[in-house]
């Protein structure tokens, strides 16, 4: 027998006996990451969990498309997730197979889904793999057909039956499965904005979300009405095109930093972009350039900028299978490239909207003309700030970086974590338990400045902000973030409650979109921890703790923990590790960021004040309510 040595180890013997051959859905449970990108709780709108909805839903806007069904229902009841559609009903006899064969469905048909969002026939069927309970149920001409799985495996398959009184369309019910996600949850903002951007999208397209009624009539521009509020207001009306398979709209904010985009594909929301988007922004700048003749800078054109872009494409070809960015360059199988179609109506449209609006026009000269005074004030502040971060980042003491980044196409990327501690003692703990490949910590040496109202001059002249946003590298552009989950790690105490504030401050009032895209979260430490000879318990609430008394029985140790300091390195690891618990930072569309950033963090008012006497929990209460329990 022939043994082979690696790293010390003894290999195993290489035969036939070692290739296995798994059926389709060991194959998915298996490797869910390459069907649904990351699994996560819930916590990230990237999370497996939303990607489940979106691929059912998927299957019903293409019969939208095909002009079948102009109504989708979704009830979500705690872990249970229910869609239906009013389309035409998968074929009766296809029904097992188009939920649980690979391969299997009718997207690789053009003639009857030219310009579909599934095209590869897996998305179903992922759904039922990774699910503890899915059903399927397919109504056409008066007759049903009911097929159940549990973990793929089917334990339930009903004859045809007939339905009198029951429209034609497709029922799915499943329920996440908490062996692949854990202790996962919805969370409704996550599911309201994936639903939102469906209806803009796909016009005459009504969905209905736990009984409340989404419709849109005027596209992206409806899109951007509702994204826009709390960035101050608008410069110009906001520029809506649309022609053949493209659709665009844009505008720029007087108060915002940076640029927004919002880009979709065959009605998929591209967040990481792709060749449609790349095309577009410079089209933009192209267009601009040529129209008022001035080799304008492409920051100075695209600062402030608030955009959405919607292409159909015959046959899109997504650098995943979440169809996160586009990879394609062609725009049909007849070798029109994307960029030339982009390009094209980008720059015909948009110069004859300005030589036909010249109020616009000029407002957007104004604007190009201030962001690049703008620019160049800061020019040399940011040149000092960047010399002083090269020489500071080869000893740099508040980094202690990992070695997976968020940009550097890593399928492992999606769990690079920056962690923003306060104090010693409990960078320390992190730094300790850290995983470092993917967890990074970042330590504060006190409470950073309240930047309300400040310029962006105080992003490279304050030495904490800018090696933050070094260290985040979104200087130039959020596309370069090089962490995923920027966790925001303080004390539950008053002076952690403050630094928490003025970060958010920070983030909200020069880098929102970091906040709107979900990456900004609450790192959740346990309040508690109750354990007895044969156990512990960690608690993050007073319901947990109560439980956990009840379980371990009379007389348990019960320890408060008052600061993360308090918590050894050997505990942090369970805290950080795969059931680490984050609370992200949710920015609702109805809420002004000016508006809360004034309340919070401006000049005291009397409604602040009451606010915090209503809403204030002093010591007291928390080792009153410890005594009763």
């Amino acid at each position: 027998m022939i043994i082979f040595a690696t790293m010390g180890k003894v290999a195993e013997k290489y035969t036939e006996a070692s290739v296995r051959s798994l059926d389709w859905k060991e194959h998915i449970r298996m490797r869910p990451g390459m069907y649904i990108g990351k699994l996560g709780d819930g916590a990230s709108q990237d999370d497996g969990i939303y990607v489940l909805i979106k691929e059912i839903i998927d299957n019903s806007i293409d019969e939208f498309v095909m002009g079948h069904g102009k109504t989708i229902e979704l009830e979500i009841n705690e872990t249970q997730v229910r869609i239906r559609d009013y389309g035409r009903g998968i074929p009766l006899g296809s029904v097992v197979d188009c939920v649980s064969k690979i391969n299997t469905g009718a997207k690789y048909d053009s003639r009857v889904f030219k310009k579909a969002v599934g095209l590869n026939g897996v998305g179903s069927k992922a759904v039922n793999a990774l699910s503890s309970n899915f059903i399927i149920q397919s109504i056409r001409e008066g007759k049903m057909k009911l097929v159940e799985f549990k973990r793929g495996e089917i334990i339930r398959d009903d004859k045809v039956a007939k339905e009198k009184d029951e429209p034609d369309g497709t029922i799915v019910t499943f329920v996440p499965d908490d062996e692949v996600f854990g202790n996962f949850h919805y969370i409704p903002e996550y599911v309201e904005s994936m639903l939102w951007n469906y209806v803009f999208l796909n016009n005459g397209l009504t969905i209905k979300y736990n009984g409340q009624k989404m419709f849109a009539k005027n596209g992206l521009l409806d899109l951007l009405v509702k994204n826009i509020n709390g960035h101050g207001g608008l410069l110009y009306p906001i520029i809506h095109i649309k022609e053949d398979d493209l659709e665009f709209a844009f505008t720029h904010s007087s108060k915002q930093y940076g640029e927004e985009y919002y880009s979709f594909v065959n009605g998929q929301h591209t967040t990481q972009g792709g060749t449609h988007l790349a095309t577009f922004k410079e089209a933009i700048v192209k267009t601009v350039r040529e129209f008022f003749n001035k080799d304008f800078d492409t920051s100075d054109v695209r600062s402030s900028i608030m955009a959405a872009i919607s292409i159909k494409v015959q046959e899109p070809i997504f650098e995943s299978q979440t169809k996160t960015k586009l990879g394609s360059q062609l725009m049909e199988p007849d070798g029109t490239t994307i960029r030339n179609y982009v390009t094209d109506i980008v720059k015909r449209n948009l110069d004859n909207y300005l030589h036909r609006n010249s109020e616009t026009a000029e407002a957007l000269y104004r604007k190009i003309l201030q962001s690049e005074k703008e620019r160049k004030e800061l020019a040399g502040i940011k040149k000092l700030a960047r010399e002083s971060v090269k020489k500071v980042s080869l000893h740099n003491k508040k980094l202690r970086d990992c070695r997976v980044h968020y940009n550097n196409n890593d399928e492992r990327g999606y769990d690079s974590t920056l962690f923003i501690t306060e104090g010693d003692s409990a960078s320390g703990s992190i730094t300790k338990a850290r995983d470092v490949m993917t967890q990074a910590v970042f330590s504060l040496k006190g409470k950073p400045l309240n930047c309300f109202g400040l310029s962006k001059k105080i992003v490279y002249q304050n030495e904490e902000f800018n090696l933050l946003q070094s260290a985040l590298n979104i200087d130039e552009e959020l596309d370069n973030l090089r962490y995923n989950n920027v966790v925001i790690a303080t004390d539950a105490d008053v002076d952690g409650m403050h630094i928490r504030l003025l970060l958010l401050t920070f983030f909200l009032q020069f880098y929102p979109d970091l906040v709107k895209r979900g990456h900004v979260k609450i790192l959740q430490t346990p309040l508690f921890r109750v354990r007895n000879k044969k156990e512990t318990i960690y608690c993050y609430s007073e319901k947990e703790k109560n439980k956990a008394i009840s379980k371990l029985g009379p007389k348990p140790e019960i320890t408060r923990f008052k600061g993360l300091g308090e918590i050894s390195p050997d505990e942090f690891s369970g805290f950080i590790g795969a059931n680490i618990r984050l609370d992200p930072v949710l920015l609702k569309s109805s809420s002004s960021i000016n508006e809360l950033l004034t309340f919070y963090m401006g000049k005291n008012t009397p409604n602040r004040q009451l606010f915090i006497i209503d809403n204030l929990r002093v010591e007291e209460d928390v080792v009153e309510t410890e005594k009763v329990a």
